[in-house]
Formats: C-alpha cells, sequence, structure tokens
C-alpha cells in the first residue's frame, strides 16, 4: 500500500485509488453488452467485500486465541451484518432477465462462481474443509497455497472451543483420529457446553455473545 504521510495533494481520488478501481471492469462481449458492467461490478464488489470477512474472521480468531470475549463477538457481529449485506447485493443481479444474462455468458466459459477463491477461504475458516474444494484449485499456485494454509489452520469453532476449555467448560477438541462413534460423543460435549452457555446467558454473557454472533454467522 502507498504511504501517502502528510501529502497535501492526497485526495479522495488518490486515497481511493479510484482511477484504478473503476479500471477494472473489461468487458468481453463485443459489441459490449450492457448488462456485462452489471455482472463484473456486482461479483467485484463481493470479492472486496470478502477481503473485508477474511480481514474480520482473521482479527476475531486472534481475540479468541488471547480471550478478548467481547471484542471477538463484536467483530464477528460485523462480520454478520457484512453478509447480511451481501444477501441482498443479489437482488441488484434479479434486476437482468435470463435472456440479457445469456447475451454475454458464452463469454465467461468455463469461469463460474464456485471458483471464487476467497470464498472458499472463508467456508475453510469457518470449519467447512473439503479436501475435494481444496483439490479443485490444485492447478492455481496463488490460490492453492492461501487455501492450504486456511485449510490447515484452525477454524473459528476450534478457537472458540479452545477458549471454552479454558473457561472451564468441557468442550473437547475434535479428533479425526477416533472412531466415528467416539468422535459423535466429543461432537454431543460441546454441544452441551453450547447449551450451557445460551441458557445460562446471564452467568456467561461474553461466551453468549459470541456464540450468538458466531451461530449467526453459520
Amino acid at each position: 500500500m502507498k504511504d501517502y504521510g502528510a501529502n497535501p495533494l492526497l485526495s479522495y481520488n488518490k486515497y481511493l485509488r479510484v482511477p484504478d478501481l473503476i479500471s477494472l471492469q473489461d468487458c468481453l462481449s463485443g459489441p459490449e453488452h450492457h448488462d456485462e458492467l452489471l455482472f463484473i461490478t456486482v461479483h467485484q464488489a463481493y470479492e472486496l467485500w470478502f477481503k473485508q470477512i477474511l480481514h474480520e474472521l482473521d482479527a476475531a480468531l486472534s481475540m479468541m486465541r488471547d480471550d478478548r470475549v467481547a471484542s471477538a463477538a463484536r467483530t464477528m457481529t460485523r462480520v454478520v451484518e457484512i453478509e447480511k449485506l451481501l444477501v441482498n447485493q443479489i437482488h441488484i443481479l434479479e434486476s437482468m432477465t435470463p435472456i440479457n444474462f445469456l447475451g454475454f455468458r458464452d463469454k465467461l466459459n468455463p469461469a463460474s462462481g464456485f471458483q471464487s477463491m476467497q470464498f472458499r477461504e472463508i467456508e475453510f475458516t469457518s470449519g467447512h474443509k473439503l479436501e475435494s474444494i481444496l483439490n479443485e484449485f490444485r492447478d492455481d499456485s496463488f490460490a492453492h497455497e492461501r487455501l492450504q494454509q486456511r485449510f490447515a489452520a484452525p477454524s473459528l469453532g476450534d478457537e472458540f472451543f479452545a477458549l471454552l476449555r479454558r473457561r472451564g467448560l468441557n468442550a473437547p477438541a475434535a479428533d479425526k483420529t477416533l472412531s466415528e462413534t467416539e468422535q459423535k460423543k466429543l461432537y454431543g460435549l460441546r454441544t452441551q457446553a453450547v447449551l450451557e452457555i445460551l441458557t445460562h446467558f446471564e452467568e456467561r454473557y461474553e461466551e453468549f455473545q459470541l456464540a450468538e454472533a458466531l451461530l449467526e454467522h453459520d
């Protein structure tokens, strides 16, 4: 990132690099289809928000490790608010008719929204880790390296249950080396720990706020 310091010539456009930003919407259709710009803008906006979500999730993970429970809860609440915005944003695309979309869709093959690296990073960080998804990015070294790091790192759930253990609750860590029956037993204990928080929220209000935010994110 550029260091503008106390540059008196700093402006809104320079700080946000608006000329660079608005030059990134390159339409592939020719002649240019009217709705392709909308399609690109919406999806680029998604990717910018995904970047922010990952920034917040990393902060929440760090806060949980440091037992800053109230701060982690507040950060996860911000994530949920961003996600609400993203859900509403999809309705903008619904203003585009199927016929209009087909006017430029063939130019996008074989690209697909399922290839969003950052969306998969959010999934992995949130605990939904599928090796099959990781393998789909094996030919993209940049994406694969980032996803591999997320895949190997503790998830939100891992850090949350570690936090609960430090606070005296019986919330054992997941252990894939155990049998399916033993894993279900551990899952039951973790579920019971969460229920303890949700039903005794006055005694464990910080943990309650964090659990609520994580559940809403999930």
